[in-house]
């Protein structure tokens, strides 16, 4: 699903500061350096949705704070000319199945590519965050929740934690350093805000106090959730 702007107020990228690699990592991604020159700068990780590709959420790279160093993946499954997904999604049945094999392949993909991130980057990794919108929200989740050792904090926007995950979380010890973030609209058609709501608390039930947060919004990011997402990088 397209990543969609309820409000476009974003600047012109600076070009200087963007840089694409292609399947150097194992992935195609766009990268934002640090506006801020720092030795190890914060990582933060950005992730799209259905549809889409690695320009979507870059589209906002720009606003994220300067002293982080931006990377926005495109997922590796091909549904088209510039259309990407993490794992296939079978709606035929009238209920929504979601092909767990595949996320599993492409979390296994998302872990490597963090993994080997260090060889090819100078950053903080204490202080690595994924951020992603709707199904990228997911991978979101399931890399974070699985893998707390390579992941400071994780931002699910619009998204939902998938059952098919929570045997595969981390102890709670693990999970505790865990920062958590989740936007979603109360008029999403997509992806319902009881997915948000009911994953906001099977995290608490685990111990966790992830940052919550509701919006008048549909299956979108606008110009409120992207000041809150913000405010939260720059305070976690």
């Amino acid at each position: 699903m397209k990543f969609l702007l309820s409000i476009i107020l974003f600047t012109t990228l600076n070009c200087s500061m963007i840089n694409q690699e292609k399947n150097k990592l194992g992935l195609h991604y766009l990268v934002r350096q640090p506006k801020i020159k720092i030795d190890k700068p914060p990582l933060l990780i950005l992730l799209h949705g259905v549809g889409s590709n690695e320009e979507d959420l870059f589209s906002f790279a720009d606003e994220l704070p300067g002293n982080f160093l931006v990377i926005s993946v495109r997922a590796p499954n091909s549904m088209g000319t510039g259309s990407y997904s993490w794992y296939d999604i079978d709606f035929s049945t009238g209920k929504t199945i979601h092909n767990t094999k595949l996320e599993e392949k492409s979390r296994a993909i998302l872990i490597q590519f963090i993994s080997d991130l260090k060889n090819e980057f100078s950053f903080d990794e204490k202080r690595v965050y994924l951020c992603g919108f709707s199904q990228g929200a997911i991978m979101s989740y399931g890399v974070g929740l699985t893998r707390p050792d390579l992941v400071y904090g994780i931002a699910l926007m619009s998204g939902r934690l998938l059952n098919e995950i929570k045997p595969h979380i981390a102890s709670k010890e693990k999970l505790k350093q865990l920062h958590i973030f989740i936007s979603h609209g109360i008029n999403d058609q997509i992806l319902n805000i009881q997915d948000a709501r009911t994953s906001n608390s099977y995290l608490k039930s685990i111990n966790l106090n992830p940052t919550y947060k509701e919006y008048n919004e549909g299956h979108g990011i606008n110009e409120e959730m992207l000041i809150d997402l913000i405010k939260w990088l720059k305070t976690n």
